[in-house]
Protein backbone atom coordinates (compact mmCIF):
# COMPACT_ATOMS: atom_id res chain seq x y z
CA UNK A 1 0.00 0.00 0.00
CA UNK A 2 2.90 2.57 1.00
CA UNK A 3 4.62 1.66 -2.33
CA UNK A 4 1.58 2.02 -4.27
CA UNK A 5 1.30 5.89 -2.67
CA UNK A 6 4.79 6.44 -3.86
CA UNK A 7 3.58 5.64 -6.85
CA UNK A 8 0.92 7.42 -7.35
CA UNK A 9 2.84 10.51 -5.49
CA UNK A 10 5.79 9.78 -8.39
CA UNK A 11 3.55 9.98 -10.92
CA UNK A 12 1.44 13.34 -9.84
CA UNK A 13 4.75 14.95 -9.08
CA UNK A 14 5.92 13.92 -12.84
CA UNK A 15 3.18 15.46 -14.23
CA UNK A 16 3.10 18.79 -12.41
CA UNK A 17 6.89 19.07 -13.31
CA UNK A 18 7.89 21.77 -15.68
CA UNK A 19 8.56 21.09 -19.43
CA UNK A 20 11.99 21.29 -18.90
CA UNK A 21 12.56 18.90 -15.82
CA UNK A 22 10.55 16.19 -17.39
CA UNK A 23 12.76 16.46 -21.01
CA UNK A 24 15.70 16.43 -18.74
CA UNK A 25 14.21 13.08 -17.12
CA UNK A 26 13.39 11.44 -20.15
CA UNK A 27 16.56 11.77 -22.09
CA UNK A 28 18.27 10.82 -18.96
CA UNK A 29 16.09 7.78 -18.97
CA UNK A 30 16.69 7.42 -23.15
CA UNK A 31 20.14 7.79 -22.96
CA UNK A 32 21.43 5.95 -19.78
CA UNK A 33 19.44 2.25 -20.77
CA UNK A 34 21.42 1.85 -24.22
CA UNK A 35 24.56 3.20 -22.71
CA UNK A 36 24.51 0.69 -19.37
CA UNK A 37 23.66 -2.03 -21.84
CA UNK A 38 26.52 -1.25 -23.98
CA UNK A 39 28.79 -0.68 -20.95
CA UNK A 40 27.75 -4.24 -19.37
CA UNK A 41 28.68 -5.76 -22.77
CA UNK A 42 31.70 -3.40 -23.18
CA UNK A 43 32.55 -5.10 -18.98
CA UNK A 44 31.56 -8.71 -20.12
CA UNK A 45 33.64 -8.89 -23.08
CA UNK A 46 37.21 -7.14 -21.43
CA UNK A 47 36.91 -8.73 -18.40
CA UNK A 48 35.51 -12.32 -19.78
CA UNK A 49 37.41 -12.96 -22.59
CA UNK A 50 34.99 -16.56 -23.19
CA UNK A 51 31.76 -14.66 -23.04
CA UNK A 52 29.33 -15.26 -25.08
CA UNK A 53 26.00 -13.81 -24.80
CA UNK A 54 23.24 -16.08 -26.50
CA UNK A 55 20.75 -14.65 -28.70
CA UNK A 56 18.06 -14.70 -26.28
CA UNK A 57 19.30 -12.63 -24.03
CA UNK A 58 20.66 -9.76 -26.83
CA UNK A 59 17.16 -9.42 -27.76
CA UNK A 60 16.04 -9.19 -24.26
CA UNK A 61 18.21 -6.55 -24.06
CA UNK A 62 17.74 -4.85 -27.31
CA UNK A 63 13.85 -4.89 -26.72
CA UNK A 64 14.45 -3.46 -23.66
CA UNK A 65 16.72 -0.37 -25.25
CA UNK A 66 13.91 -0.28 -27.94
CA UNK A 67 11.19 -0.49 -25.45
CA UNK A 68 13.00 2.42 -23.43
CA UNK A 69 13.63 4.52 -26.56
CA UNK A 70 10.34 4.76 -27.65
CA UNK A 71 8.69 5.59 -24.66
CA UNK A 72 10.87 8.21 -24.50
CA UNK A 73 10.31 9.23 -27.93
CA UNK A 74 6.22 9.26 -27.37
CA UNK A 75 6.19 10.77 -23.98
CA UNK A 76 8.67 14.10 -25.35
CA UNK A 77 6.52 13.51 -28.39
CA UNK A 78 3.08 13.97 -26.38
CA UNK A 79 4.96 17.10 -24.31
CA UNK A 80 5.49 18.80 -28.06
CA UNK A 81 1.94 18.16 -29.13
CA UNK A 82 0.83 19.76 -25.69
CA UNK A 83 3.20 22.90 -26.52
CA UNK A 84 1.73 23.23 -30.25
CA UNK A 85 -2.04 22.86 -28.80
CA UNK A 86 -1.25 25.87 -26.43
CA UNK A 87 0.39 27.68 -29.30
CA UNK A 88 -2.68 27.07 -31.46
CA UNK A 89 -5.35 28.11 -28.82
CA UNK A 90 -3.24 31.00 -27.60
CA UNK A 91 -3.49 32.20 -31.26
CA UNK A 92 -6.89 31.68 -31.83
CA UNK A 93 -7.51 33.89 -28.65
CA UNK A 94 -5.69 36.50 -29.97
CA UNK A 95 -7.49 36.67 -32.97
CA UNK A 96 -10.12 39.18 -30.69
CA UNK A 97 -7.40 40.75 -29.07
CA UNK A 98 -5.00 41.70 -31.69
CA UNK A 99 -5.12 43.48 -34.94
CA UNK A 100 -5.72 41.33 -38.36
CA UNK A 101 -2.47 42.15 -39.94
CA UNK A 102 -0.40 40.81 -36.58
CA UNK A 103 -2.71 37.56 -36.90
CA UNK A 104 -1.82 36.96 -40.26
CA UNK A 105 1.57 37.54 -39.67
CA UNK A 106 1.46 34.92 -36.29
CA UNK A 107 -0.04 32.37 -38.56
CA UNK A 108 2.54 32.73 -41.13
CA UNK A 109 5.36 31.08 -39.15
CA UNK A 110 5.86 27.60 -39.26
CA UNK A 111 7.92 27.29 -35.83
CA UNK A 112 5.41 26.88 -33.16
CA UNK A 113 7.88 28.22 -30.30
CA UNK A 114 8.26 31.35 -32.41
CA UNK A 115 4.52 31.93 -32.57
CA UNK A 116 3.95 31.37 -29.45
CA UNK A 117 7.03 33.74 -28.12
CA UNK A 118 5.82 36.43 -30.77
CA UNK A 119 2.48 35.45 -29.33
CA UNK A 120 3.19 36.40 -25.86
CA UNK A 121 5.41 39.23 -27.05
CA UNK A 122 1.89 41.08 -28.90
CA UNK A 123 0.11 40.23 -25.94
CA UNK A 124 2.56 41.72 -23.46
CA UNK A 125 2.29 44.97 -25.89
CA UNK A 126 -1.47 45.08 -25.63
CA UNK A 127 -1.32 44.72 -22.07
CA UNK A 128 1.08 47.90 -22.03
CA UNK A 129 -1.24 49.65 -24.60
CA UNK A 130 -4.39 48.95 -21.99
CA UNK A 131 -2.76 50.15 -19.06
CA UNK A 132 -1.64 53.31 -20.61
CA UNK A 133 -4.98 53.49 -21.65
CA UNK A 134 -6.34 53.26 -18.34
CA UNK A 135 -4.34 55.58 -16.95
CA UNK A 136 -5.79 57.94 -19.39
CA UNK A 137 -9.33 57.32 -19.25
CA UNK A 138 -8.52 57.61 -14.91
CA UNK A 139 -6.99 61.11 -15.80
CA UNK A 140 -9.87 62.43 -17.88
CA UNK A 141 -12.83 61.18 -15.42
CA UNK A 142 -10.81 62.92 -13.27
CA UNK A 143 -10.66 65.97 -14.92
CA UNK A 144 -14.94 65.59 -15.61
CA UNK A 145 -15.41 65.41 -12.30
CA UNK A 146 -13.53 68.17 -11.03
CA UNK A 147 -15.53 70.16 -13.83
CA UNK A 148 -18.48 68.37 -13.14
CA UNK A 149 -17.75 69.89 -9.71
CA UNK A 150 -16.71 73.21 -10.14
CA UNK A 151 -19.58 73.99 -12.80
CA UNK A 152 -22.49 72.71 -10.01
CA UNK A 153 -20.65 74.84 -7.59
CA UNK A 154 -20.92 77.79 -9.81
CA UNK A 155 -23.98 76.85 -11.67
CA UNK A 156 -25.94 80.18 -11.73
CA UNK A 157 -28.67 79.24 -14.25
CA UNK A 158 -28.96 76.04 -16.93
CA UNK A 159 -27.09 77.43 -19.24
CA UNK A 160 -23.90 76.62 -17.20
CA UNK A 161 -24.71 72.98 -16.62
CA UNK A 162 -25.57 72.24 -20.69
CA UNK A 163 -22.10 74.01 -21.85
CA UNK A 164 -20.66 71.41 -19.18
CA UNK A 165 -22.48 68.55 -20.63
CA UNK A 166 -21.59 68.88 -24.14
CA UNK A 167 -17.62 69.89 -23.50
CA UNK A 168 -17.51 66.67 -21.52
CA UNK A 169 -19.28 64.77 -24.25
CA UNK A 170 -17.38 66.39 -27.05
CA UNK A 171 -13.89 65.38 -25.48
CA UNK A 172 -14.75 61.94 -24.59
CA UNK A 173 -16.35 60.97 -28.65
CA UNK A 174 -13.35 62.91 -30.08
CA UNK A 175 -16.05 65.20 -31.55
CA UNK A 176 -15.31 68.90 -32.29
CA UNK A 177 -18.23 70.68 -32.37
CA UNK A 178 -21.50 69.84 -29.92
CA UNK A 179 -24.52 72.12 -29.98
CA UNK A 180 -28.16 72.21 -28.25
CA UNK A 181 -31.22 73.02 -30.17
CA UNK A 182 -33.99 74.14 -28.44
CA UNK A 183 -37.66 73.83 -30.71
CA UNK A 184 -39.76 77.37 -30.50
CA UNK A 185 -43.48 77.12 -28.84
CA UNK A 186 -44.82 77.03 -32.46
CA UNK A 187 -42.53 73.67 -33.11
CA UNK A 188 -41.32 74.84 -36.59
CA UNK A 189 -37.94 76.10 -36.00
CA UNK A 190 -35.26 75.03 -33.57
CA UNK A 191 -32.95 77.76 -31.92
CA UNK A 192 -29.18 77.42 -31.49
CA UNK A 193 -29.20 77.63 -27.31
CA UNK A 194 -25.45 76.06 -26.30
CA UNK A 195 -22.27 75.56 -28.63
CA UNK A 196 -19.10 73.96 -27.54
CA UNK A 197 -15.86 73.82 -30.01
CA UNK A 198 -16.26 77.09 -32.14
CA UNK A 199 -16.92 80.74 -31.85
CA UNK A 200 -20.51 81.57 -31.01
CA UNK A 201 -22.70 84.87 -30.11
CA UNK A 202 -24.68 83.89 -27.45
CA UNK A 203 -26.52 87.00 -27.95
CA UNK A 204 -27.01 86.14 -31.64
CA UNK A 205 -30.01 83.64 -31.40
CA UNK A 206 -29.69 81.78 -34.67
CA UNK A 207 -33.00 80.31 -35.89
CA UNK A 208 -33.24 77.27 -37.71
CA UNK A 209 -36.22 76.14 -40.09
CA UNK A 210 -37.60 72.83 -40.22
CA UNK A 211 -38.15 71.11 -43.72
CA UNK A 212 -39.79 68.16 -44.11
CA UNK A 213 -38.08 64.97 -44.98
CA UNK A 214 -34.79 67.16 -43.41
CA UNK A 215 -32.47 65.11 -40.44
CA UNK A 216 -33.39 67.80 -38.02
CA UNK A 217 -37.03 67.50 -38.39
CA UNK A 218 -37.08 63.27 -38.70
CA UNK A 219 -35.25 63.65 -35.48
CA UNK A 220 -37.81 65.21 -34.00
CA UNK A 221 -40.67 63.02 -35.78
CA UNK A 222 -39.34 59.99 -35.14
CA UNK A 223 -38.15 60.49 -31.40
CA UNK A 224 -34.63 58.68 -32.55
CA UNK A 225 -31.18 59.00 -32.54
CA UNK A 226 -29.80 59.67 -36.14
CA UNK A 227 -26.26 59.45 -37.83
CA UNK A 228 -25.55 62.12 -40.96
CA UNK A 229 -23.02 62.27 -43.34
CA UNK A 230 -22.47 64.93 -45.85
CA UNK A 231 -24.14 68.34 -46.03
CA UNK A 232 -27.89 68.07 -44.88
CA UNK A 233 -29.03 71.55 -44.42
CA UNK A 234 -31.39 72.30 -47.12
CA UNK A 235 -31.71 76.65 -46.74
CA UNK A 236 -29.21 77.92 -48.95
CA UNK A 237 -28.86 81.13 -46.92
CA UNK A 238 -27.85 79.31 -43.79
CA UNK A 239 -25.41 81.61 -41.37
CA UNK A 240 -21.65 81.09 -41.61
CA UNK A 241 -21.44 80.03 -38.07
CA UNK A 242 -23.27 77.59 -38.94
CA UNK A 243 -21.43 75.84 -41.15
CA UNK A 244 -18.92 74.96 -38.42
CA UNK A 245 -21.58 73.74 -36.52
CA UNK A 246 -22.63 70.97 -38.22
CA UNK A 247 -19.47 68.73 -39.84
CA UNK A 248 -19.19 65.97 -42.53
CA UNK A 249 -20.11 63.24 -39.79
CA UNK A 250 -23.54 64.68 -37.64
CA UNK A 251 -24.71 62.55 -35.03
CA UNK A 252 -28.41 63.99 -33.85
CA UNK A 253 -30.14 63.36 -30.60
CA UNK A 254 -33.71 64.50 -29.58
CA UNK A 255 -33.81 65.55 -26.48
CA UNK A 256 -37.09 63.60 -25.02
CA UNK A 257 -39.08 64.65 -21.43
CA UNK A 258 -42.19 62.42 -20.88
CA UNK A 259 -42.42 61.44 -24.68
CA UNK A 260 -41.97 65.51 -25.36
CA UNK A 261 -39.39 66.51 -27.71
CA UNK A 262 -37.95 70.00 -26.76
CA UNK A 263 -35.16 69.94 -28.49
CA UNK A 264 -32.03 67.68 -30.29
CA UNK A 265 -28.47 67.16 -29.04
CA UNK A 266 -25.56 67.84 -32.02
CA UNK A 267 -22.00 66.39 -32.27
CA UNK A 268 -20.24 66.70 -35.35
CA UNK A 269 -16.60 65.06 -35.80
CA UNK A 270 -13.13 66.33 -37.19
CA UNK A 271 -13.52 68.01 -40.67
CA UNK A 272 -11.71 64.73 -42.47
CA UNK A 273 -12.55 62.47 -40.10
CA UNK A 274 -13.04 59.28 -41.43
CA UNK A 275 -14.40 57.73 -37.78
CA UNK A 276 -17.84 57.23 -37.93
CA UNK A 277 -20.24 57.10 -34.42
CA UNK A 278 -20.65 53.61 -33.46
CA UNK A 279 -23.83 52.34 -31.89
CA UNK A 280 -22.99 52.20 -28.51
CA UNK A 281 -22.10 56.47 -29.22
CA UNK A 282 -25.29 56.66 -30.23
CA UNK A 283 -26.82 55.31 -27.79
CA UNK A 284 -24.55 56.97 -25.03
CA UNK A 285 -25.60 60.33 -26.67
CA UNK A 286 -29.60 59.54 -26.80
CA UNK A 287 -29.69 58.43 -23.42
CA UNK A 288 -27.67 61.79 -22.13
CA UNK A 289 -30.02 63.64 -24.55
CA UNK A 290 -32.87 62.35 -22.42
CA UNK A 291 -31.60 63.22 -19.05
CA UNK A 292 -30.39 66.99 -20.83
CA UNK A 293 -34.46 67.39 -21.32
CA UNK A 294 -34.96 66.27 -17.66
CA UNK A 295 -32.47 69.23 -16.69
CA UNK A 296 -34.12 71.49 -19.03
CA UNK A 297 -37.86 71.01 -18.03
CA UNK A 298 -36.81 70.86 -13.70
CA UNK A 299 -34.73 74.58 -14.81
CA UNK A 300 -38.58 75.77 -16.50
CA UNK A 301 -40.04 74.70 -13.89
CA UNK A 302 -37.76 76.66 -11.17
CA UNK A 303 -37.67 79.59 -13.61
CA UNK A 304 -41.55 79.80 -13.27
CA UNK A 305 -41.83 79.03 -9.32
CA UNK A 306 -39.26 82.25 -9.34
CA UNK A 307 -40.75 83.94 -11.52
CA UNK A 308 -44.23 83.59 -9.26
CA UNK A 309 -42.14 84.32 -6.29
CA UNK A 310 -40.37 87.59 -7.78
CA UNK A 311 -44.59 88.78 -8.56
CA UNK A 312 -45.64 87.94 -5.63
CA UNK A 313 -43.08 89.90 -4.03
CA UNK A 314 -43.39 92.39 -6.29
CA UNK A 315 -47.03 92.63 -5.85
CA UNK A 316 -46.44 92.32 -1.35
CA UNK A 317 -44.04 95.89 -2.11
CA UNK A 318 -46.48 97.61 -4.19
CA UNK A 319 -49.07 96.67 -1.08
CA UNK A 320 -46.69 98.50 1.06
CA UNK A 321 -46.41 101.17 -1.12
CA UNK A 322 -49.46 101.89 -1.56
CA UNK A 323 -50.44 102.37 1.76
CA UNK A 324 -48.77 104.95 2.88
CA UNK A 325 -50.46 108.14 0.16
CA UNK A 326 -46.98 109.86 0.76
CA UNK A 327 -44.97 107.78 -0.62
CA UNK A 328 -47.40 106.23 -3.18
CA UNK A 329 -45.54 105.63 -6.88
CA UNK A 330 -41.75 105.82 -4.72
CA UNK A 331 -41.36 102.33 -6.35
CA UNK A 332 -41.46 103.04 -9.93
CA UNK A 333 -40.24 106.99 -9.88
CA UNK A 334 -37.09 105.54 -8.34
CA UNK A 335 -36.55 102.66 -10.94
CA UNK A 336 -37.07 105.85 -13.54
CA UNK A 337 -34.23 107.42 -12.36
CA UNK A 338 -32.20 104.63 -11.52
CA UNK A 339 -32.34 103.08 -14.83
CA UNK A 340 -31.65 106.53 -16.68
CA UNK A 341 -28.20 106.83 -14.72
CA UNK A 342 -27.76 103.45 -15.40
CA UNK A 343 -28.18 103.95 -19.27
CA UNK A 344 -25.56 107.35 -19.60
CA UNK A 345 -23.37 105.65 -17.83
CA UNK A 346 -23.13 102.95 -20.56
CA UNK A 347 -24.29 99.68 -17.75
CA UNK A 348 -25.31 96.62 -19.34
CA UNK A 349 -28.67 94.91 -19.88
CA UNK A 350 -28.16 92.74 -16.98
CA UNK A 351 -26.89 95.62 -14.55
CA UNK A 352 -29.88 97.52 -15.89
CA UNK A 353 -32.09 94.80 -14.62
CA UNK A 354 -30.74 94.56 -11.48
CA UNK A 355 -31.59 98.33 -11.06
CA UNK A 356 -34.83 97.74 -12.13
CA UNK A 357 -35.85 95.21 -10.12
CA UNK A 358 -33.83 96.61 -6.81
CA UNK A 359 -35.79 99.91 -7.28
CA UNK A 360 -39.22 97.92 -7.53
CA UNK A 361 -38.35 95.86 -4.17
CA UNK A 362 -35.93 98.16 -2.35
CA UNK A 363 -38.63 99.14 0.43
CA UNK A 364 -39.79 95.91 0.49
CA UNK A 365 -38.89 95.35 3.88
CA UNK A 366 -41.28 97.84 5.64
CA UNK A 367 -43.85 95.22 5.19
CA UNK A 368 -42.39 94.03 8.56
CA UNK A 369 -42.35 97.51 9.85
CA UNK A 370 -45.68 98.88 12.37
CA UNK A 371 -48.62 101.26 10.28
CA UNK A 372 -47.99 103.17 13.10
CA UNK A 373 -44.13 103.91 12.15
CA UNK A 374 -45.01 103.74 8.87
CA UNK A 375 -47.77 105.95 8.51
CA UNK A 376 -46.99 108.92 11.37
CA UNK A 377 -47.87 112.11 10.90
CA UNK A 378 -44.71 113.89 13.21
CA UNK A 379 -41.17 112.36 13.49
CA UNK A 380 -40.14 109.15 14.61
CA UNK A 381 -38.58 109.21 17.65
CA UNK A 382 -35.44 107.70 18.11
CA UNK A 383 -36.85 104.31 19.08
CA UNK A 384 -39.14 104.00 16.21
CA UNK A 385 -36.27 105.10 14.42
CA UNK A 386 -34.19 102.03 15.16
CA UNK A 387 -37.46 99.78 14.42
CA UNK A 388 -37.35 101.73 10.67
CA UNK A 389 -33.94 101.12 9.88
CA UNK A 390 -34.31 97.36 10.01
CA UNK A 391 -36.43 97.40 6.86
CA UNK A 392 -33.38 96.70 4.72
CA UNK A 393 -32.49 94.02 6.29
CA UNK A 394 -36.06 92.81 6.15
CA UNK A 395 -35.90 93.12 2.84
CA UNK A 396 -33.29 90.64 2.19
CA UNK A 397 -34.41 88.14 4.14
CA UNK A 398 -37.72 88.24 2.29
CA UNK A 399 -35.58 87.41 -1.33
CA UNK A 400 -32.95 85.71 0.11
CA UNK A 401 -33.92 82.14 -0.24
CA UNK A 402 -34.67 82.64 -4.29
CA UNK A 403 -31.66 81.90 -6.09
CA UNK A 404 -32.56 84.12 -8.92
CA UNK A 405 -32.97 87.12 -7.11
CA UNK A 406 -29.98 86.66 -4.80
CA UNK A 407 -27.94 89.18 -7.13
CA UNK A 408 -30.10 92.05 -5.60
CA UNK A 409 -29.55 91.25 -1.82
CA UNK A 410 -26.31 93.96 -2.12
CA UNK A 411 -28.85 96.52 -3.14
CA UNK A 412 -31.60 95.80 -1.05
CA UNK A 413 -29.44 95.76 2.13
CA UNK A 414 -27.59 98.39 1.44
CA UNK A 415 -29.24 101.05 -0.40
CA UNK A 416 -29.47 103.49 2.71
CA UNK A 417 -25.40 103.34 3.37
CA UNK A 418 -23.60 106.70 3.23
CA UNK A 419 -19.70 107.32 1.69
CA UNK A 420 -18.64 108.25 4.82
CA UNK A 421 -20.57 105.30 6.98
CA UNK A 422 -23.14 107.19 8.41
CA UNK A 423 -25.75 105.05 7.44
CA UNK A 424 -27.08 101.57 7.60
CA UNK A 425 -27.45 98.97 8.44
CA UNK A 426 -23.55 97.99 8.18
CA UNK A 427 -22.04 101.52 8.33
CA UNK A 428 -20.02 100.83 4.92
CA UNK A 429 -17.78 103.24 3.48
CA UNK A 430 -16.16 104.38 0.18
CA UNK A 431 -15.14 101.69 -1.77
CA UNK A 432 -17.24 99.13 0.40
CA UNK A 433 -20.00 100.57 -1.62
CA UNK A 434 -20.84 99.03 -4.83
CA UNK A 435 -21.61 101.32 -8.13
CA UNK A 436 -25.03 99.96 -8.71
CA UNK A 437 -26.02 100.59 -4.89
CA UNK A 438 -24.74 104.23 -5.19
CA UNK A 439 -27.03 105.03 -7.98
CA UNK A 440 -30.22 103.58 -6.25
CA UNK A 441 -29.25 105.51 -3.20
CA UNK A 442 -29.18 109.12 -5.39
CA UNK A 443 -32.49 107.96 -7.11
CA UNK A 444 -33.79 107.19 -3.73
CA UNK A 445 -32.57 110.15 -1.85
CA UNK A 446 -33.93 112.46 -4.69
CA UNK A 447 -37.66 111.04 -5.09
CA UNK A 448 -38.19 111.57 -1.05
CA UNK A 449 -37.09 114.81 -1.07
CA UNK A 450 -39.22 115.56 -4.02
CA UNK A 451 -42.27 113.97 -2.29
CA UNK A 452 -44.09 115.41 0.59
CA UNK A 453 -43.84 113.86 3.68
CA UNK A 454 -46.25 114.16 6.94
CA UNK A 455 -43.04 116.15 9.02
CA UNK A 456 -41.86 118.32 6.13
CA UNK A 457 -43.26 120.10 2.75
CA UNK A 458 -42.04 118.64 -0.88
CA UNK A 459 -39.16 120.15 -2.12
CA UNK A 460 -38.70 121.14 -5.40
CA UNK A 461 -36.46 119.89 -7.83
CA UNK A 462 -33.89 122.84 -7.34
CA UNK A 463 -34.09 122.85 -3.67
CA UNK A 464 -33.53 118.72 -3.81
CA UNK A 465 -30.45 119.15 -5.95
CA UNK A 466 -29.12 121.52 -4.03
CA UNK A 467 -29.55 119.15 -0.91
CA UNK A 468 -27.94 116.02 -2.71
CA UNK A 469 -24.95 117.90 -3.14
CA UNK A 470 -24.56 119.49 -0.06
CA UNK A 471 -24.17 115.76 0.83
CA UNK A 472 -20.19 115.77 -0.64
CA UNK A 473 -19.24 112.63 2.03
CA UNK A 474 -22.65 110.55 1.91
CA UNK A 475 -23.38 110.52 -1.66
CA UNK A 476 -21.53 109.92 -5.03
CA UNK A 477 -21.22 113.26 -6.43
CA UNK A 478 -20.75 112.01 -10.18
CA UNK A 479 -23.96 110.19 -10.12
CA UNK A 480 -25.77 113.15 -8.98
CA UNK A 481 -24.70 115.21 -11.72
CA UNK A 482 -25.75 112.67 -14.24
CA UNK A 483 -29.16 113.17 -12.67
CA UNK A 484 -29.13 116.61 -12.55
CA UNK A 485 -28.03 116.21 -16.37
CA UNK A 486 -31.06 113.68 -17.22
CA UNK A 487 -33.27 116.13 -15.64
CA UNK A 488 -32.43 118.98 -17.86
CA UNK A 489 -32.54 116.88 -20.48
CA UNK A 490 -36.27 115.79 -19.92
CA UNK A 491 -37.02 119.65 -19.12
CA UNK A 492 -35.75 120.30 -23.23
CA UNK A 493 -37.57 117.62 -24.69
CA UNK A 494 -41.00 118.74 -22.75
Amino acid sequence: MIKKNKKVLFLASFEDASILRKFTILFLITSIIPMALLYLFYIQTTQHKNFNISTLNFTYAMVLMVLGVFIGFITIRSLLVKVIAISKQNSKALENLLSPETVKELNQEENEIVVLSRSFSAVTQRLEENVRSLELAKKTLHDVMSKVGHGISNMENIDTFLELILETLTSALNCKVSAILLLNDKKTEVIVNNVYGTTYDKKKKIHLKLFDGSPLAKVLSEKEPMSVSGVFLQNKNIDPQLKELFGETLLCAPLIYHDQVSGIMTLSKTEGSKENFSQEDIELVFNLASQTAVAIENSKLNLDIEKTYFETISALALAVDAKDKYSHGHLDRVAKHAITIGQRLGLDDEDLDSLRDAARLHDLGKIGIPDKILKKDSGLTDEEWVIMRRHPEIGESIIKPVRSLQHLCDLIRHHHEKLDGSGYPDGLKGEEISPLVRILSVADAYDALTTERPYRPQHSRKEAIDILRSMKNKLDQDIINILVENLEIEDDLT
